[in-house]
């Protein structure tokens, strides 16, 4: 599947036409309350099996249609290029799937050995139910090659909604992390009805894992963290009741999740992983961590100094960036994951930390500000459409500043809305080429 990102001016019959698929098939998928209706800016899921390729200085048509084996007229028809010859840097090139057509006596195995990939890839990318029988002039699309990645997702669903989101995507997860288990400053936690989300996620074959933090809504956490690393019956009381949980309801990891640690816990904090390390891995678990998105070792804030980026990809299995904290409901308005921040945050992680370790987070929340600014509201997430508060009759216009933000400002409204999850998304896996593994902060929250 691709992203697209809808033009002045596009329709969905356009974009439909453009990517070859049906008109229909888009507006179900991205639950469009009225398809004849598209605001520029917003980012469409296309269900189609090709990809895109980013025009780089010293490209030509001609050695793009080389690197994928796709006839340089198709990418013309395509794409619509009044002038093959002048190609901008930067510009995205639908990239259409090379199709192969059956012929009498082929087989399957024969198919991929042509093409260089698997049986099973043409099996999974085509769908096929009967691997022994194929028929001549059946149209196989053949796959091409696609990094593999580790995926978690947290939510906050209620468990029922919970359940449905997980049938519809477990197959793109690895892990799945109902948020979470609160600490109490005794070491007891906080239940949670995760029963449910733990046996959707075995069904689609994700990795269920435990997440506890110490934080809330209204409180910081900083004290109850202190009294749990600071006093060690109530640290191995603390990890006696999540080991009780974990064997209880099949958890298989464990994701740490503690926030505004004073700054003298530091050393406390990392013992307590190595203490949740010791105790976690004779019985088979995993143990992971969550981390502010720091630039540097020195870099002050209480959200900060306590996290020991070094520590935590000493000891932890992999840890998390949260790289999805600028944007937040009692700041400013800004991105929330700003591509050029996330890129600092991940090359000071790499310099301290195995790449291996290492998974990026990434937001599908937005935001909505009131300008003037007034502390900010939380919008429940869901498929890719008009900003809040814009009348469901009326098209406002936008004011799109250049990356990396990507800032909407819908101005009749006077509003300034982060909804760029599906529009930078491909940025964000980018990042996360070298090895890293990439979670989801699946957040639904509504209400002022």
């Amino acid at each position: 599947m691709l992203i697209h990102v809808v033009g002045n001016g596009e329709s969905l019959w356009q974009i439909a036409g453009r990517y070859q698929v049906d008109i229909n098939a888009m507006a179900q998928l991205n639950e469009l309350p009225n398809p004849n209706q598209l605001v520029p800016g917003q980012s469409l899921v296309v269900p189609v099996p090709g990809t895109v390729h980013t025009v780089k200085s010293g490209d030509t048509l001609w050695t793009i249609s080389q690197q994928y084996g796709v006839p340089l007229a198709t990418l013309v028809q395509v794409n619509q290029l009044a002038n093959p010859n002048q190609l901008q840097v930067g510009t995205k090139l639908f990239i259409p799937p090379i199709v192969h057509t059956v012929q009498p006596g082929e087989t399957l195995g024969q198919i991929a050995n042509q093409y260089g990939v698997s049986v099973q890839a043409l099996v999974t990318e085509n769908q096929i139910q009967n691997v022994n029988l194929i028929y001549p002039g059946t149209q196989l699309v053949i796959p091409r090659p696609k990094p593999v990645i580790e995926v978690n997702a947290y939510t906050y669903q209620p468990a029922e909604e919970a359940v449905n989101s997980i049938q519809k995507v477990g197959n793109l997860l690895t892990y799945l992390s109902p948020f979470a288990y609160l600490v109490g400053e005794d070491g007891n936690l906080t239940p949670v009805e995760d029963e449910p989300l733990i046996s959707a996620a075995r069904a689609k074959n994700v990795v269920p894992m435990m997440a506890i933090t110490n934080f809330t809504s209204s409180a910081a956490g900083s004290n109850v963290a202190h009294t749990i690393l600071a006093t060690p019956e109530i640290r191995d009381k603390t990890l006696d009741n999540i080991l009780k949980v974990m064997d209880e309801k099949g958890y298989e990891g464990l994701n740490i999740d503690f926030e505004n640690v004073l700054p003298e816990d530091r050393e406390r904090y990392n013992a307590f992983l190595q203490l949740a390390v010791d105790r976690l891995h004779p019985k088979g678990y995993f143990v992971s961590t969550a981390v502010a998105p720091k630039t540097s070792s020195t870099q002050p804030g209480l959200l900060y100094e306590a996290h020991d980026y070094a520590a935590h990809g000493r000891i932890a299995d992999f840890v998390i960036l949260m790289t999805y904290e600028w944007g937040y409901r009692l700041g400013p308005p800004q991105a929330i994951s700003p591509i050029n921040q996330m890129r600092r945050v991940v090359e000071y992680t790499l310099s301290v930390m195995p790449p291996e370790k290492i998974m990026l987070g990434f937001q599908t929340y937005a935001r909505d500000w009131l300008i003037p600014h007034e502390q900010g509201r939380k919008l429940k997430h869901s498929a890719p459409r008009r900003p809040s508060g814009v009348p469901s009759n009326t098209v406002p216009s936008f004011n799109m500043t250049p990356p990396p933000n990507h800032r909407i400002s819908a101005i009749q409204t006077n509003r300034a809305a982060d909804m760029k999850s599906g529009l930078k998304m491909p940025a964000a896996l980018k990042l996360s080429s070298t090895s890293l593994k990439i979670t989801t902060s699946a957040v639904s929250v509504t209400g002022p």
